[in-house]
């Protein structure tokens, strides 16, 4: 059955106002304040409708009315009106991130703000090694045998290596090791090096082919196969903000999902460039959060997504502002992550 006007404006209130008062919300203060412009009868039968159809449920706490998961995603999809951000808040996210040192100090501030801004619990991944460009490799020599491998992402992940050579080389040979490697490398995707690795040690020099070996050894440990992902997390004390209606009364399997990394990658990690995803309740395909949502996106310099982002919190949400905190937050990233 579809909707009509009418029976939708009843459903965007019913959302609004539960989400601003954590209440279930009866007809007669729908029609108190919200123009409408029919009867308390009326909306009643347009809740009735409503809750046939699975959009709205009467908790058997109340006489109100809450939204079920269907009735949040039509919310999401149909009836919610972007809430664009002020120039004020515009300008707070980019002084805040702006300040940033170092790329940690990019991401930790990245997910305070997400926190504060949402008020929900924020979920920030550090750029993926796998999706990132060698922008710089260095080769730091510590005695004759052994050289430190820095590699400098073009999101500014730094990566560090100890390499224990076969033999002795010189500081020249050191110099000639880190040209050769540059040239070959630098602006290349990561997970697009392995041949290029490969045709260093067949390129090089005979006299410094050992050394080249064990370099591309370490190379690839490094540039391919750590599979490591890390993940920041800010303001899991907000999910105690709710009512008693929020994650069906209990807060445990939530906090058990957050306490693993790879919930919470799976949360963020798999976003399309240029996508907002928001996943609601059963949507989510971890059981612990079924009484969650999921507002993620991905971030990055330019088109190229290198991290997920995004925030988790009860289905009662604010979801137009949300939407346009994460996608905000996102997009200066991005910029940020360009610029540097």
């Amino acid at each position: 059955m579809g909707l009509d006007d009418r029976k939708l404006a009843v459903l965007r209130a019913i959302v609004e106002d539960y989400v601003a008062t954590q209440e279930p919300v009866g007809s007669k203060a729908l029609v108190e304040r919200h123009q409408l412009g029919v009867s308390p009868a009326t909306v009643r039968n347009d809740m009735a409708v409503l809750e046939e159809e699975g959009y709205i449920r009467q908790p058997h706490t109340s006489a109100g009315r809450v939204p079920t998961d269907r009735g949040y995603r039509l919310f999401v999809d149909r009836l919610s009106r972007v809430k664009p951000l002020s120039p004020a808040e515009r300008r707070a996210i980019e002084r805040f991130l702006a300040g940033a040192v170092d790329l940690d100090d990019v991401v930790h501030r990245t997910v305070r703000l997400l926190a504060q801004l949402t008020r929900q619990v924020a979920v920030v991944q550090y750029p993926s090694l796998a999706r990132s460009r060698v922008r710089h490799l260095e080769l730091v020599p510590i005695s004759t045998t052994r050289l430190m491998l820095v590699v400098i992402a073009d999101t500014g992940r730094v990566e560090q290596r100890l390499v224990e050579l076969p033999a002795p080389i010189y500081a020249d040979d050191v110099l000639d090791l880190r040209r050769t490697v540059n040239e070959k490398l630098v602006g290349i995707q990561l997970s697009e090096t392995p041949p290029l690795v490969q045709a260093l040690i067949d390129e090089c020099v005979p006299h410094l082919r050992p050394a080249m070996t064990t370099l591309s050894t370490v190379l690839l440990e490094t540039l391919v196969e750590r599979h490591e992902e890390r993940i920041a997390l800010a303001g899991t004390a907000n999910l105690a903000r709710g009512g008693l209606l929020d994650f069906q009364g209990s807060l445990r399997p939530i906090l058990e999902a957050l306490e693993e990394e790879v919930v919470l990658l799976k949360l963020i990690g798999e976003v399309e460039p240029s996508t907002l995803r928001v996943r609601i309740g059963d949507e989510n395909e971890i059981d612990n959060l079924r009484a969650a949502s999921v507002v993620s996106t991905g971030y990055g310099p330019g088109a190229t997504i290198v991290g997920g982002m995004g925030v988790l919190g009860p289905t009662r949400m604010d979801y137009p502002g949300t939407i346009a905190t994460v996608r905000a937050v996102a997009r200066y990233v991005g910029e940020l992550l360009a610029q540097n």
